[in-house]
């Protein structure tokens, strides 16, 4: 049956939910997506980042699925059973969001880093694909259950920046991306700043003209404003000691989604904030932020710890609601904390969601324990035609998938 077709059954049961604009309920089990809503999920897996973003014609993205192999002392404690790995959750539950149609499948895969807790950590103990060509952790488990169309990450074709990818975990990936390649019919590419032609709307792009998905920026390349035009934030490597040179989260993507009057902001784990004694240009939030302004919502960079959210990139994004995709004890850091709460940086009442925030965090920062919510997965949805929207949380602690606390609706700016 025709995708297209399906929506269309799925628009008619579900009108009067989109007329009264929002159907969610406390205790109760998350409505399914329907036609014209946009969705944002950040999955609370625990060991790493990972995003399912809906679209709203139904076109479907996975930002990061990462996997911790091992917890250690300054990780939180698994809220769930702890007998699947962090793939196999991020799976199901992708599978639960996508329940509409009866093949789920993923258009777009982004991964914004090559770090594990973004894409999968790889050890001995990771087991190897049915194909025998690559080892399951995070990224490549999801990937090897639900196909992905169009994979997309800074390094294609050669991995060669700012110095050859050699690590086991980009190895691993890299031979995932050749079989799915050869095997499942699977397009790759290059992330390219600037551009809003590479992430669109695959079924029904006509209906949603009010849509856009912008590529900021990745390997310090930063779009302009203007046009797919950037510039390079990073000198030459050739004029700068090999000591300064940006490291992975330097070179990390972002982007901004644009739908109707909301917008939202993903920065992966870029820096605004160089450490002691290293070169002014490693701020990359600064040049990002006057490009991106205000918006809506944002995930905060590197899960925000102590390099990020400067100040002038919290008061330019100014966003209602911030989404701190977090298990580590050292994120946030107290100064961020300080920087989002603060009402000199910019009035007005905005909203912290984590997904699984350390009780020690809670213990030793100053009124964290303010946070709206510190445990489990997030959920924006935006109402047809980006107008207003809300943001769910649902329990993580199983899957019952049982709303916890509803926040909104919001007037997008």
């Amino acid at each position: 049956m025709h995708r297209l077709f399906l929506y269309g059954i799925i628009f008619v049961l579900g009108a009067v939910d989109v007329a009264s604009g929002f159907a969610d309920e406390v205790s109760q089990e998350i409505a399914p997506w329907t036609p014209g809503t946009m969705e944002i999920h950040q999955i609370s897996s625990g060991r790493g980042n990972a995003g399912l973003y809906i679209f709203p014609d139904g076109t479907t993205m996975l930002v990061d699925a990462g996997e911790i192999g091992k917890k250690v002392e300054r990780h939180t404690p698994d809220r769930q059973d702890g007998t699947r790995r962090a793939g196999e959750w991020i799976t199901r539950y992708i599978r639960h969001a996508l329940r509409h149609d009866p093949t789920p499948a993923l258009d777009y895969a982004l991964v914004t880093h090559f770090h594990e807790d973004h894409m999968g950590e790889i050890t001995e103990s990771s087991l190897m694909s049915s194909s025998g060509a690559y080892r399951l952790s995070g990224l490549t488990e999801v990937g090897d259950r639900l196909h992905i169309t169009k994979m997309m990450d800074r390094g294609w074709p050669d991995y060669s920046y700012p110095a050859p990818l050699t690590a086991n975990v980009v190895k691993n990936y890299r031979a995932f991306v050749k079989w799915q390649v050869e095997n499942k019919g699977m397009t790759v590419e290059a992330f390219k700043p600037g551009r809003n032609d590479q992430v669109v709307l695959r079924h029904d792009a006509k209906k949603y003209p009010r849509f856009e998905f912008r590529n900021i920026g990745a390997n310090g390349e930063i779009w302009t404003g203007t046009g797919a035009a950037t510039h390079a934030c990073f000198p030459p490597l050739d004029t700068v000691p090999k000591a300064d040179w940006p490291d992975e989260n330097l070179c990390g993507t972002s982007f901004r989604i644009r739908y109707g009057s909301f917008d939202y902001f993903n920065g992966a784990d870029i820096r605004g904030i160089p450490y002691e004694g290293y070169p002014a240009w490693h701020d990359l939030e600064t040049p990002v932020a006057k490009v991106v302004g205000r918006v809506d919502a944002a995930i905060l960079d590197h899960h925000g710890y102590v390099d990020t959210q400067n100040e002038f990139f919290v008061a330019t994004l100014r966003p209602r609601v911030w989404v701190l995709s977090v298990w580590d004890a050292a994120h946030p850091t107290g100064r961020v904390w300080n920087r989002l709460q603060s009402q000199r940086v910019y009035p007005g009442p905005r909203d912290v969601l984590a997904t699984d925030v350390h009780e020690a965090a809670l213990t030793v920062i100053a009124g964290l324990n303010k946070l709206a919510s510190a445990h489990g997965h997030i959920v924006i949805r935006v109402t047809s035609g980006g107008d207003e929207y809300r943001v769910l949380i649902v329990d993580d602690s199983n899957e019952s998938h049982r709303v916890a606390k509803v926040f909104g609706p919001f007037e997008s700016k």
